[in-house]
Parts: structure tokens; C-alpha cells; sequence
């Protein structure tokens, strides 16, 4: 599913086309996504102007004057600029076209994404008030994610991708950081020392920043808003290669499942 790196792409990609813009309509061709997109959401876009496209963990963040429009891709969502001319495909499910012609495009065929009016305070809205720091920002440092993790029993692994510890370090880059710190997955998080969880917090953001510079990682539903798959997929270390030989030292990686997600690691290389 995208993740961090794919959403902060998005944004990347569609901010220089509509912000600014004035939207001139809105086209749902289907309402039934994860929730149902409100009836009345073209009242509160009509001839409204795009000030700013921001992301906060996996959302992308369309800000108006009035308000803001929250999008969430799911596991299959994505959203790329068109001319209005170019013809709906099968799971285009929404279009905002803009007075200078173009479309912002919603497509998800797996409908588990989201289009959210939040309103004037976005960061009170419940899906985005309780999460936690930006896992690039200095928010998310060594020293408060070591307090953060003490005395804490479910593993690592989980813990990271607790969007109230850090956001948008969804299971991909979990496996890639966690892989790259040297721990393994299932280690209970309180027993990182001090040392460990310091390279972990460098090691996420080291992960994260390449994913986002080579265009985030292709699943097989995701493509970037310019419609080329990103690159980082043929950077990945772990993640995919269950019974692969490790890249470091050449034994066959493991894979198990952690709260039902596919979780890969190199069992010489990860303590």
C-alpha cells in the first residue's frame, strides 16, 4: 500500500499543478470509498482557491481558506493531474477540475481510500489529533523515542509503525530500517538500549529520505502522479525476499508474521 514516502511523492508531484488554482467543479463517480465522501463536499470546493498541499503521516492535505481536504490512498489510491479531456477509466472514482482546465484525478480500485473534508482545524480532526511526530522532523529525535520505548513489551517492529509513536514508518520501511539498525523484528521494543534506539531513529530517517528521493516504493498499485512507477523497489534489502540470500552476509533471510504483516529479517545480521 503507499505509504509515507509515495503519499510525500504525491504531494510533491500534484502541488505545482493546483496550488493557487481556483476549482471550477467536482465529479464523484462513486461515494462508497472507505466512508462515504459527503454529499455536499462540491458545495464547500466550488470556486474555492488551493493554498497549500501539505502531508501529515499518510495523508495528503489540499488547504483552503475554508478548510481542508484530506485524501487517503489506501492500497490502492492514487491521484494524478490530467487534462480534462483525458477519458475516466474504470476505478477513477473522483475529479476536481480547475478553472485552467486540468483534473486532479482519484483513482482507487480497491476503494479502501478516503476523500475528508476536516474543516478549519485539521490537526483537531480525530484521524490526525492523536498521531505522532513526523519521522523527519526533529520531533522524532534519539532521546525521545528511547523514553518513549522503556519498559515497552510488544515488539520493535510494531512499535514503530504505532502512528501515535511515529507516523508514516508503514511495514516496508519498518523491515528496511529495522534490517539496516542491525535489530531484530521481534525484539521486545524496552529492550533497545539507548545506542540502538539512536541508530534506529537515524536508520528510519536515512530509509524514508532515499524512498522519497527516488520516488517512493512500487507496490503493483501504485504509480506516481506523472504515472511512472518510483525506483527505491530495487533498493529494498529484506523486504520481498523471504529465503533470499541477506545482501551483507549471504544467509537466507527469514520471514514471519507479526500482527499479520509480512515481516523479513536476516537472523546473523539482526539481534
Amino acid at each position: 500500500m503507499p505509504e509515507l514516502p509515495e503519499v510525500e511523492t504525491t504531494c510533491a508531484g500534484i502541488r505545482p499543478h493546483i496550488e493557487k488554482r481556483f476549482i471550477k467543479s467536482l465529479e464523484i463517480r462513486e461515494h462508497r470509498l472507505r466512508w462515504p465522501i459527503e454529499k455536499n463536499l462540491a458545495d464547500k470546493l466550488l470556486n474555492k482557491q488551493v493554498l497549500s498541499v501539505t502531508r501529515r503521516g499518510k495523508y495528503a492535505l489540499i488547504h483552503f481558506s475554508t478548510g481542508t481536504l484530506a485524501i487517503h490512498l489506501g492500497m490502492s489510491g492514487s491521484l494524478r493531474v490530467l487534462e480534462k479531456s483525458t477519458p475516466p477509466q474504470k476505478h477513477d472514482h473522483v475529479d476536481i477540475q480547475f478553472k485552467n482546465g486540468l483534473v486532479l484525478r482519484f483513482r482507487d480500485p480497491r476503494r479502501f481510500g478516503a476523500i475528508l473534508w476536516l474543516g478549519e482545524k485539521p490537526e483537531e480532526h480525530p484521524l490526525l489529533e492523536h498521531l505522532g511526530p513526523e519521522p523527519l522532523s526533529e520531533d522524532f529525535n534519539a532521546e525521545t523515542f528511547y523514553q518513549c520505548l522503556k519498559k515497552r513489551k510488544q515488539s520493535i517492529k510494531q512499535f514503530i509503525m504505532n502512528a501515535s509513536v511515529v507516523v508514516g514508518v508503514g511495514n516496508i520501511y519498518a523491515n528496511e530500517a529495522l534490517f539496516a539498525a542491525g535489530i531484530r523484528p521481534r525484539r521486545a521494543a524496552g529492550s533497545l538500549s539507548r545506542k540502538q534506539a539512536e541508530r534506529l531513529v537515524q536508520e528510519i530517517k536515512t530509509v524514508l529520505s532515499r524512498a522519497i528521493e527516488q520516488g517512493g516504493s512500487t507496490l503493483k498499485d501504485f504509480e506516481k502522479p506523472d504515472g511512472k512507477p518510483g525506483y527505491f523497489v530495487q533498493s529494498l534489502k529484506v523486504y520481498g525476499r523471504g529465503d533470499e540470500p541477506c545482501f551483507q552476509c549471504g544467509q537466507a533471510l527469514k520471514v514471519l508474521q507479526i500482527n499479520k504483516r509480512a515481516t523479513f529479517y536476516c537472523s546473523k545480521c539482526q539481534k
